[in-house]
C-alpha cells in the first residue's frame, strides 16, 4: 500500500533551527523540499549561507572508523559535540604524528633497498669495493650487457682487447659484471664495450668490503626498518582500538549533527525589522504528521502548518510503500518498473500473489521447490537479498504444484501421486480444436481472468485520477471490460457446449464497445465540456482510429495467447526431467541407476529452468498485466535523515 503524505511548513526563530532538527525532525522521516522554490509567492526569502562545521570532523571520524578491525564494539555516544570535535582533533594530531614517523621509516627503507637492488647482481664478485675504487693504474666499470652481445664480446676480451671482465651473475636476458682496463687503455675499452651496448650501473663509492657482505648488511638494515614500521602500525592499531567505542560513537553522532545542520540547504530565511526566522517545508507521512504536531503543540518556538490538497496546486507527493513483511521483497519488481504515483494503487501484493502462483505452475516439483524455498530463505535471512526472498516464496508454490502434478525431483507419479493431473498426459477435447493439453487450456483461461482483473485495476486508477475518458471508453476501461468479458463468456459457453448469446446481444456487447474505442477522444472532450476537435480532420481521425482499433484487437489476442507459456513450461519441465531420468538409467526394467547424473541433472534443471521461468513470469507481469493498468510514474520518498535511520537499525 502507498503511505498517505501530507505537505507541511515549519517555521521559527532562525537561531532555533538546530534545536528543532535535533529534537524533532531527527525522529521523523521527512522529505524536505527547497523552501525558496516552493514558496514562490512569499517575498524577502533568503538562503542560509552557513558552512557545515561538522563536515570535516565527520570525514575524519569515518576515516578512523574504517581503520578499526573490530566494528562490533558498542558506540559510546556520551560525548558532547564540542568534546567530539576536540577528541577528533587530538586523534588526528596523534595519527598524523605516527603517519609522519611511518613515512620517514618507509623513505629510509626505500632508499637502502635501491642501493641493494643496484649491488645485488654483483654479490658473487670477490672484490673489496673500497680497494678497487682506489686503484691508480686501473679503471673499473660496473654494468650489464645482453647475453647475445656478451658472446660476441668474448672473442675481443680474450684475443685483442686489453681488458678483464668479471661476471657477477646473469639472468635470461643479461650478464652482470665489471671490467678492468689500464688507465691509458680506458678510452678504447669503453668505446668497445659501449658499441656492444654495455649499460653502466653506478655503484656508490662509499661502500667498504665485499659485495655479498654489504648486501647482507643492507638486508638486515631493511628488515630492521620493516620491523619498526610494523611496530608503528601496531601502536596505531592499539591506539585506535582503545578508543573504538568513542570513535564509532563520534561517527554516528557527527552523522546526525551534520545531516541536521544540512537542513539549512533546503531552508529559507526571512528577515524583517521585528524578527529573523527560518522556514522549512516538505512531505511527511500522515501518521508522522499527527505525532509531530502532537509532540510540538506546547512548544511556542515552533509553528507548523499542514497544507491540505497541496498536490492539487504544487505537484504530486512522493511515494512511500508500506507492505507486510511477507510481501516486502516484491517491492523490488515494482521499483524496477517504476513506483506508483499517489493516485495509483500499489500493485505489490498483486504481483507477489500472481508471480509466485504462476512460477509454481510453470515449475511444479516438490523436491526442487523445497530446495528453492530453503536455499532462498537462507540467503534472505543471512544476506537480506530481496531476490532470494522472492525465490523462497516461489519455492512454496512450486512445492504446492509439485503435489498437484505428482512430481518429485522429476519422478512423475511414481513417488507421489498427482492430486490434480499430470501435465504431459492430461488431455481435453474442444470444439473446432480437437484434443489439446489440459494445462494449456487452463493457462489461457487463467490469463483471461488476470486480464479482466487488470482492467478492474485500471478502472480503479482512472477513478482515482478523475480520468473519466479512460474510465468509460478506454480498451482497458468499462468499454474494454464489457467487450473482452463478453467475448470470454461467449468462448467459455461455446467450448463447454452451452448455448451462446444471440446476434443482437453480440452486436450490442461487442459492437458498442468498439465504437466507444474509436470515438474515445471526442466523447471524452464532450464529457469534460470541451469543444470537440479532431486533429487532421474527420477522415484522418477515422483512419487513425481504424489502425488503433486493429492494434487493440491484436493486443487482446496476443496478451491472451501469451499465457499459453504457463502450460508450455509446466509440460517442458516434466519433459526435461524425463530426459534426465533416462540419462540416469531410470527406465522400466533397468537396474543400478546413475545417481550422480540424476543429482547433477536436477541441479542443472533447477538452476537453468528456474532462471528462465523467473524471467518469463516477470515478462507476463510487465507486458500482459502492468501495461493495462499501471504507469509507475511516482517519485520515491527520500527523507533527509534516511541514512541515519538505516545506521541506527
Amino acid at each position: 500500500m502507498i503511505v498517505k503524505m501530507k505537505f507541511l511548513s515549519i517555521s521559527g526563530p532562525r537561531t532555533d533551527i538546530d534545536r528543532v532538527s535535533n529534537k524533532y525532525l531527527s525522529k521523523y522521516e521527512m522529505q524536505l523540499e527547497n523552501a525558496i522554490t516552493e514558496l514562490k509567492t512569499t517575498d524577502n526569502l533568503m538562503p542560509f549561507m552557513e558552512l557545515n562545521p561538522y563536515k570535516e570532523p565527520l570525514a575524519k571520524a569515518q576515516q578512523y572508523a574504517g581503520m578499526l578491525s573490530e566494528t562490533k564494539v558498542l558506540p559510546d555516544k556520551s560525548l558532547s559535540p564540542d568534546e567530539i570535535i576536540s577528541m577528533i582533533r587530538d586523534l588526528n594530531h596523534d595519527y598524523l604524528e605516527q603517519k609522519q614517523k611511518e613515512e620517514t621509516l618507509k623513505k629510509q627503507k626505500d632508499s637502502i633497498l635501491e642501493k641493494y637492488q643496484a649491488l645485488e647482481p654483483f654479490q658473487a664478485l670477490e672484490l673489496n669495493l673500497s680497494e678497487i675504487f682506489q686503484y691508480h693504474y686501473l679503471k673499473v666499470r660496473f654494468g650489464r650487457i645482453s647475453i647475445d652481445h656478451y658472446h660476441k664480446l668474448e672473442k675481443y676480451l680474450f684475443d685483442d682487447l686489453n681488458a678483464v671482465f668479471l661476471e657477477g651473475s646473469r639472468d635470461e636476458n643479461y650478464v652482470y659484471g665489471c671490467y678492468f682496463a689500464a688507465h691509458k687503455e680506458t678510452g678504447k675499452v669503453d668505446s668497445v664495450f659501449k658499441s656492444f651496448h654495455f649499460e653502466l650501473m653506478q655503484i656508490p663509492k662509499d661502500y667498504k668490503g665485499m659485495p655479498a657482505v654489504i648486501c647482507q648488511n643492507i638486508k638486515e638494515e631493511a628488515e630492521t626498518l620493516e620491523r619498526q614500521i610494523q611496530d608503528v602500525h601496531r601502536e596505531m592499531k592499539e591506539y585506535l582500538h582503545s578508543r573504538a567505542a568513542k570513535i564509532l560513537g563520534a561517527k554516528e553522532r557527527l552523522e546526525e549533527l551534520s545531516a541536521n545542520f544540512d537542513v539549512r540547504k533546503m531552508a529559507a530565511r526571512m528577515e524583517n525589522d521585528q524578527e529573523d526566522y527560518y522556514i522549512l517545508c516538505g512531505w511527511m507521512s500522515e501518521d508522522d504528521v499527527k505525532s509531530f504536531t502532537k509532540e510540538t503543540k506546547d512548544d511556542e518556538r515552533i509553528t507548523i502548518v499542514v497544507e491540505e490538497g497541496r498536490e492539487k496546486y504544487f505537484g504530486d507527493p512522493p511515494t512511500k510503500l508500506k507492505n507486510p513483511r511477507f510481501f516486502k521483497p516484491f517491492e523490488m519488481f515494482i521499483r524496477m518498473y517504476g513506483l506508483p504515483a499517489h493516485d495509483e494503487m500499489d500493485p505489490t501484493i498483486f504481483v507477489a500473489l500472481t508471480y509466485t502462483f504462476i512460477f509454481g505452475a510453470m515449475f511444479g516439483d516438490v523436491g526442487q521447490g523445497l530446495c528453492l524455498f530453503v536455499g532462498g530463505g537462507l540467503l534472505y535471512v543471512t544476506k537480506k537479498m530481496n531476490l532470494a526472498g522472492i525465490i523462497s516464496i516461489a519455492g512454496i508454490f512450486s512445492t504446492f504444484f509439485g503435489f498437484m502434478f505428482g512430481s518429485f525431483f522429476g519422478f512423475e507419479g511414481t513417488i507421489i501421486k498427482p492430486i490434480w493431473l499430470s501435465p504431459m498426459k492430461a488431455m481435453m477435447n474442444l470444439p473446432f480444436v480437437g484434443q489439446l493439453n489440459t494445462v494449456f487450456i487452463v493457462a489461457v483461461a487463467f490469463g483471461m481472468a488476470l486480464i479482466l482483473l487488470a482492467m478492474i485495476f485500471q478502472m480503479i486508477n482512472a477513478k482515482k485520477r478523475g480520468d473519466t475518458e479512460n474510465l468509460l471508453f478506454s480498451p482497458n476501461g468499462i468499454a474494454g471490460f464489457v467487450f473482452y468479458g463478453f467475448l470470454v463468456l461467449t468462448i467459455v459457453l461455446f467450448m463447454t457446449g452451452h448455448k451462446t448469446p444471440g446476434n443482437i446481444m453480440m452486436a450490442v456487447f461487442l459492437g458498442v464497445p468498439v465504437l466507444l474505442f474509436v470515438l474515445k477522444e471526442p466523447l471524452g472532450q464532450m464529457i469534460q465540456g470541451k469543444k470537440v476537435e479532431m486533429e487532421g480532420g474527420i477522415g484522418m481521425f477515422f483512419v487513425q482510429g481504424f489502425f488503433e482499433l486493429f492494434e487493440t484487437m491484436l493486443s487482446f489476442f496476443s496478451n491472451t495467447i501469451s499465457f499459453v507459456r504457463i502450460g508450455a513450461f509446466a509440460v517442458s519441465h516434466a519433459a526435461m526431467m524425463e530426459v534426465v531420468l533416462m540419462l540416469g538409467g531410470i527406465t522400466e526394467g533397468a537396474g543400478n541407476p546413475n545417481w550422480i547424473v540424476i543429482v547433477l541433472g536436477n541441479l542443472l534443471v533447477c538452476g537453468l529452468e528456474g532462471l528462465v521461468v523467473g524471467i518469463q513470469v516477470l515478462r507476463l507481469e510487465y507486458y500482459e498485466m502492468f501495461s493495462r493498468f499501471y504507469q509507475g510514474s511516482g517519485r520515491e520518498f527520500q527523507p533527509f535523515n534516511k541514512h541515519i535511520k538505516r545506521n541506527a537499525k
